[in-house]
Parts: C-alpha cells; sequence; structure tokens
C-alpha cells in the first residue's frame, strides 16, 4: 500500500534491537540489528537518514517495549524529532491472533510493526495498537524517577525493620517491649549507641540521656529493661546484625527524607501535581508519583483511557446471560498504588466522597472496591481539570441555585 513515510519498526531487546526500515511503496529497504551501545545508536540514525535523504519524505518509529529495555534509544528518536509510536503489547497480541505469523522472532516481529502501520488507517484494532509517544515535561520525567526511588528505599525499609523486628524478638524480647515500633527514630538511635547489643543494658543515665531523641519518660523505660535485660545465647553474632539493620534504617529514613524534600519543591513546578494537590486529601508523594507516571494527560484520548492506565476502570466481561468485569492487566501499577492511597484519604476529607464510599460499602462492596469506585469519579475529576487548567473546588449543593 503507497504512503508518503518510511516506517521503521523496532522489536526490542536486552542488549540487541532488530530494525527494519519500509520504504513508502510497502518494500522492504533494510533490516539489521542495533547493539545497545553509543556507536550501535549512531549506526541506526545514520541508516535512517540515509533513506530520508534519498527518499525525501518523513519517518515515523515504532517500537515494542517504550520505556523499558528501550531506554535510552526511546529518548534518542524523540531528540531527533521522529515521531515515535509504541506498540501496546496487550492489543498487539491480540492483533495477532487475529493476524498470526509463521512464527515468533525478532526479525518477524520487527516486520509485523512494519505491518500494523500499513494497515493502521484502514483496520481499528491496528491503529489501537499503536500508541502516539509525546515528551513529557521535564520536571514530570523527574519526579517519575525520584518517586519511584522513593518507594524503592520505602520497601527496602519495610523489609529491613521486619527482620530487624523478628532478630529482636529471638534475641531480646524485652527490648522490644519498650516501643511501640522498632523503627521509632530514639529507639533506633539507642540500638545504635554501643557496638555491642549487651552494652546496652549497662548504660547509665547520664549516657542515656545523650542519644538523639531519649529523654526522661524513655530514659526510665530503658532502665526498667535494663534491671530484668535477658539475651540469647546467639546475641554474639546476630547483635551485630541488628546493630547494622537499625543502622540501616536510619540511613534509609534520611535519604527518604531527602528525596521528599526534593520531591516536594519540584511538585511545585509540575501543573499536573500541583492541581492534583489541590484536591483535598490528595498528599504531596502521591500527587508527585502521580504527575511523574502520567507524564502529560495528552498522552491519553480519553478519560477512560486514563482510567485504565491508573487501575481505576476495569474491562466489561459479559458473555451471554454472565454480567461480569474483569481487571485490566495492562494498568500502571505504581499510579494505582498512589491513586488508591490519595482517594482512600479523600474520603476522610470530603463529606460527599465518604457519603458515596459509605453507600458503596453498604451494598456490600469490600474497601477496596469502594475506593476504585470512587477512584473511577475522580480520574473524570480530574482530567476535567487538567483539560481545562482547573484546580479542585469544594461546593456546597445545598446553596447552588436550580
Amino acid at each position: 500500500m503507497q504512503t508518503n513515510e518510511i516506517h521503521v519498526g523496532i522489536d526490542i531487546g536486552s542488549r540487541v534491537h532488530r530494525a527494519a526500515i519500509e520504504g513508502p511503496d510497502g518494500q522492504i529497504l533494510d533490516e539489521f540489528d542495533i547493539q545497545h551501545t553509543e556507536p550501535g545508536f549512531a549506526d541506526f540514525f545514520a541508516r535512517i537518514e540515509t533513506q530520508e535523504r534519498r527518499l525525501g519524505v518523513p519517518v515515523r518509529v515504532a517500537m515494542e517495549g517504550f520505556n523499558g529495555h528501550a531506554r535510552p534509544l526511546d529518548a534518542l528518536i524523540l531528540a531527533h524529532h521522529y515521531p515515535l509510536l509504541n506498540v501496546n503489547n496487550l492489543k498487539l497480541a491480540r492483533f495477532k491472533e487475529i493476524f498470526p505469523g509463521p512464527a515468533k522472532s525478532d526479525p518477524i516481529d520487527a516486520r509485523k510493526i512494519l505491518e500494523l502501520f500499513r494497515l493502521e488507517t484502514h483496520l481499528p484494532l491496528a491503529k489501537e495498537v499503536l500508541q502516539p509517544v509525546g515528551v513529557a515535561p521535564l520536571e514530570n520525567q523527574q519526579l517519575k524517577r525520584l518517586t519511584r526511588r522513593r518507594r524503592q528505599f520505602v520497601n527496602e525499609k519495610t523489609r529491613v525493620v521486619n527482620r530487624l523486628q523478628s532478630d529482636l524478638q529471638a534475641v531480646s524480647p524485652g527490648l522490644v517491649t519498650i516501643t511501640g515500633d522498632v523503627d521509632n527514630l530514639w529507639f533506633l538511635h539507642f540500638l545504635t549507641a554501643r557496638d555491642d547489643l549487651t552494652q546496652l543494658a549497662r548504660m547509665q543515665r547520664r549516657s542515656l540521656m545523650k542519644i538523639r531523641g531519649v529523654g526522661r519518660i524513655y530514659v526510665e523505660a530503658i532502665q526498667t529493661w535494663q534491671r530484668q535485660a535477658t539475651f540469647s545465647s546467639d546475641v554474639d553474632w546476630v547483635g551485630e546484625m541488628i546493630i547494622e539493620d537499625a543502622a540501616r534504617i536510619l540511613a534509609l529514613m534520611n535519604r527518604i527524607g531527602q528525596l521528599d524534600t526534593r520531591i516536594e519543591t519540584l511538585s511545585q513546578t509540575s501543573e499536573i501535581a500541583r492541581r492534583i494537590r489541590s484536591i483535598p486529601g490528595f498528599g504531596v508523594t502521591s500527587c508527585a508519583e502521580l504527575a511523574g507516571e502520567v507524564g502529560f494527560v495528552g498522552r491519553f484520548a480519553s478519560e477512560a483511557s486514563l482510567a485504565l492506565y491508573v487501575g481505576m476502570a476495569v474491562l466489561d466481561n459479559r458473555s451471554g446471560n454472565y454480567k461480569g468485569s474483569r481487571t485490566a492487566r495492562q494498568v500502571n501499577t505504581r499510579a494505582k498504588a498512589a491513586m488508591m492511597t490519595a482517594v482512600a484519604r479523600h474520603v476522610n476529607h470530603c463529606d460527599e466522597s465518604r457519603r458515596y464510599y459509605e453507600k458503596k460499602r453498604a451494598e456490600g462492596k469490600a474497601h477496596n472496591q469502594a475506593i476504585r469506585s470512587m477512584g473511577r469519579h475522580m480520574v473524570r475529576v480530574i482530567w476535567s481539570m487538567l483539560k481545562y487548567q482547573r484546580d479542585y473546588e469544594v461546593r456546597d449543593v445545598n446553596n447552588i441555585s436550580a
């Protein structure tokens, strides 16, 4: 089928990518592997530019694996000002069911992407597989990386805290009873005050008062424990691990705090984060995560697409007399977690939303189902806020004239 474009299809691998270039007449002009190195990328663009100069027509590129192993090739393509399309893997699988290929290999997959180019103007499914990729504002790109790193640190902190709790229960159960949570700052500073865990039982009041966060009340609790302190026989080697874990938690808490400061400052420059932040109950971290994962709202064709992306919508799963739904697989799990957290807090800050949540619970919905249902409505609100550049407004429905 004749077109006025050069099409480039790329099947992404972890170290080597496969590219196929197709001319306006549908003929394959070039096929080759792209090494995931700077010379490999340079060769890729040189081959495209050769065909572009020879034929004098624009270029469009589609790739499978955008923002994954495709980095930094995807960013380089956008930097060269070539229109970039992402291959939706879920819809591609459906397309391959309808139009199966002879086998599966990187060269065949690259050619399959070119086939989508040829069919996109005539077949809606082919058009749905190829989704345009735009450039998100720099502040949202930065928020994405910062919030993801923060989430990794938070998850690591949770694992270390659980391990610390377990080891303390095994080595000195009484030591755990002097605090409500083992990740209390004063308690962590107490654990790391000496190189030997057993020395904590012999610390004098004057030394205890010098520990950061330990005041008179905590000193009394510690001294009560000291009078009956006991340790298991494995304290000689496990005690060292306990002190090491306590120090790691302190380091993680400090790093998370630093990231929180950077995220809050950066969020003030992000339009998405600032506008979503105007919704009651939506916190800085959740708004920053949503801004980073969404990038820019223009990438979504409708609010329904945004709702699917952030995991606040389900797919119709009716068949015959059966009526039901199923959870979409292609969901941004980070954006979904941020929405679930933010909406759960929102229902405690907005009476109307709280009534809707309680209504869903009364209908037999579980907590998460009710929150997701409320989140579906909030996506519509967020979509309108971003589309029309307006902040959230709390209105008294009783004072609105008919």
